[in-house]
């Protein structure tokens, strides 16, 4: 429910920035009735949502993996993303033009107009994840257990419950909502310091709350689920069947 959530709330965020650019009219279009280029401004801004939201969704998924900044990752996949959305919108303003073959000049003038309009819905979203991020946790009430011991040993800026526990060689890899970080550790032992934590060994290698599983991925007789922030976990053929009976997919 959390991943449809998100999509509604950023559907009805795109329905704002096209209304914004059908009463602007940018880059020649205000000349255009109202009701055209209402249209026009609407398709083009869910086209660009569901072409760049798969790839930063991908590179905010990524960056923990790799060690890199997320940003870079979003502004490289902003980069890439640009040239198929070019196309899309070139071919989209036909409706004001006939059809024809750019120069290089004006492909390279339409490509950056493109990369730029994407750059700055992109940098709306991204601002608008780390504000969500930055969100501090509700208060524990007074009585009420305190967080797991695995939470204490996470850096500050990180510190919160778990989405999941990955084996990398010696160590563990815990994913949570801020980001992921690294603990020389066994999987047991993160596991005994969750304290009790709901969730499962979906693998030999993955721990998964129960709470952030959004969605099965299946691909023949492979189950991954899809947990919040991006993150896809395997599940063990032999936990399968178990897992299955308990609700989980």
């Amino acid at each position: 429910m959390g991943g449809t959530r998100r999509i509604l709330i950023d559907c009805a965020i795109i329905l704002g920035v096209g209304l914004v650019l059908a009463l602007v009219g940018p880059f020649g279009s205000f000349a255009a009735p109202f009701g055209l280029r209402l249209l026009y401004w609407l398709a083009m801004s869910y086209a660009g949502y569901f072409l760049y939201f798969p790839a930063m969704r991908a590179m905010g998924a990524l960056a923990p993996r790799l060690d890199l900044p997320e940003p870079a990752l979003w502004a490289a996949a902003c980069l890439i993303v640009s040239l198929p959305m070019s196309a899309v919108v070139w071919i989209a303003n036909f409706v004001w033009h006939p059809p024809r073959w750019p120069s290089l000049e004006q492909a390279l003038a339409h490509y950056f107009n493109v990369l730029l309009l994407g750059a700055l819905v992109c940098a709306l979203f991204w601002f608008a994840r780390q504000r969500h991020l930055a969100r501090p946790e509700p208060a524990a009430e007074p009585g009420a257990p305190g967080p797991p011991r695995l939470v204490e040993r996470l850096p500050p800026h990180l510190r919160a419950l778990p989405i999941a526990l990955e084996m990398e060689d010696h160590y563990v890899r815990v994913h949570t909502p801020h980001g992921s970080a690294l603990l020389l550790m066994r999987m047991r032992d993160a596991v005994a310091e969750l304290d009790g934590t709901p969730g499962a060994l979906v693998h030999r290698s993955w721990w998964v709350a129960r709470g952030a599983v959004q969605g099965v991925r299946r691909e023949g007789r492979n189950i991954r689920l899809q947990l919040a922030g991006g993150i896809e976990a395997p599940v063990a053929r032999t936990q399968a069947p178990a897992l299955e009976e308990q609700g989980w997919f």
